[in-house]
């Protein structure tokens, strides 16, 4: 399975992949492993609305090789908690609903073993244009 850069600290340091990605999808992967439990020794929904989040978010920032990246930020999150469950691996599935000029719509899913559904998500997200470094500000 190919391994894709994300390009993002916190989700390579909790262990995340990103595994697809093209236009209007995202796919991550998260091994599970004890350090993810919560007091009920199932996966937190914290780790689970990270890569709701995550994967909401990149669905919609795919941009083909050689062209510049594209950025965003979350503007709204709304999740669902579904089940639980023991397994090995968490995979976040992301698609675009609607995209417009500044903001984009997305829903993903979080599946254990990508048998059983965890989570599902609908978020809106905007385009983020990061300063100029070089450009003083007024």
């Amino acid at each position: 399975m190919a391994q894709l850069p994300i390009q993002n600290p916190f989700l390579e340091w909790l262990g995340v992949t990103l595994t697809d990605w093209s236009p209007g999808y995202a796919e991550m992967r998260l091994p599970v492993t004890p350090k993810l439990e919560n007091r009920t020794n199932r996966v937190h929904g914290g780790v689970l609305c990270t890569l709701l989040d995550s994967v909401a978010g990149y669905c919609g920032l795919y941009s083909p090789p050689g062209e510049l990246p594209l950025r965003g930020v979350t503007l709204s999150l709304t999740t669902n908690f579904i089940d639980s469950g023991a397994g090995a691996v968490l995979i976040a599935k992301g698609r675009v609903e609607r995209k417009g000029r500044s903001i984009y719509f997305s829903r993903a899913e979080v599946w254990l073993d990508d048998a059983l559904l965890l989570a599902t998500a609908v978020g809106s997200f905007k385009y983020y244009q990061a300063p100029d470094p070089q450009s003083p500000r007024s």
